[in-house]
């Protein structure tokens, strides 16, 4: 039954899709539609549950049990996308309060939201304006309410994702290591001995997209902000890095974006310069 979490995010997001594209969706379709996506949730759920009582037969806790029916009963790239929202709702309270996460006294944080501040905004304003104008259009208390709860999720993620971003910068650490990150969706830490070089270089990678990689091109990562990467970090040995659904891949090269670019530059060089010329702790002698 694993493919029954995959159908109804693929379904709401199809009928959603329809919607916000102005397609005129007979009431009576989107009332069957949202009565067979209930079903097929109830039926994962019994599923779930006898996955839970297997395990909970079998001797295991009940934390135990319930991570044990959500690894069998729910695939990983499901799960992962489950976490990454978790993660960047809970970014929306540090960015109402200020703080950041992952960064200690002494690290250097870089942040690289600049390229994508503009978009963000501009897709948050677009969304309320289509939240208010579908409340208004749309007739039927049913579908109402069902627009509406997509509609206000939307908003809620679009903001989640950019405080993601903000509060998740990358990380200089006081001892040479470096951690790449882009909001809850990507987060790669680097030691500083796995560090060759690190120099500023400004790139616009052809994928597009916000991972680029290509194993045949000498394992270069890109992971671009707004199009563009910044910096260029060559390693002494290739990095597993993970994407955001669960698929791995090793770099030798990591090309990302970061607003200030000669700053990290900077901070990283000096932090590799001290943790490789700091003397090395002497055993204590017997007495």
């Amino acid at each position: 039954m694993k493919w029954v979490v995959p159908l109804v995010i693929a379904g709401e997001l199809g009928f959603a899709g329809c919607l916000l594209a102005g397609l005129a969706v007979p009431a009576p379709v989107l009332l069957g539609a949202e009565v067979v996506v209930l079903a097929l949730v109830a039926l994962e759920a019994v599923v779930l549950r006898r996955h839970y009582v297997r395990a909970r037969r079998s001797g295991a806790g009940r934390r135990d049990a319930f991570a044990s029916a959500v690894r069998t009963g729910v695939p990983e790239p499901v799960r992962r996308l489950i976490a990454h929202e978790i993660r960047a709702l809970a970014g929306l309270g540090r960015w109402v309060t200020r703080r950041t996460h992952g960064v200690r006294e002494g690290d250097h944080a870089a942040p690289y939201t600049g390229p994508q501040t503009a978009m963000m905004y501009g897709l948050l304003f677009v969304a309320v304006v289509e939240t208010v104008a579908l409340a208004v259009l749309i007739p039927w208390p049913v579908v109402h309410l069902i627009v509406l709860v997509l509609d206000v999720y939307t908003v809620l993620m679009v903001l989640a994702l950019h405080a993601g971003c903000v509060t998740r910068p990358h990380v200089v650490g006081a001892d040479g290591s470096l951690r790449i990150r882009y909001g809850s969706l990507f987060d790669l830490s680097v030691e500083a001995a796995r560090i060759a070089s690190v120099q500023v270089d400004r790139r616009y990678p052809a994928s597009g997209g916000l991972i680029g990689f290509d194993p045949a091109d000498d394992g270069v990562l890109d992971l671009a902000v707004g199009g563009q990467t910044t910096v260029r970090v060559e390693l002494t040995a290739p990095v597993t890095f993970v994407r955001p659904l669960g698929r791995r891949g090793r770099a030798r090269v990591v090309r990302f974006h970061a607003d200030g670019p000669a700053e990290l530059v900077r901070a990283l060089t000096q932090a590799l310069t001290r943790a490789r010329t700091a003397p090395s702790p002497t055993p204590d002698r017997p007495a």
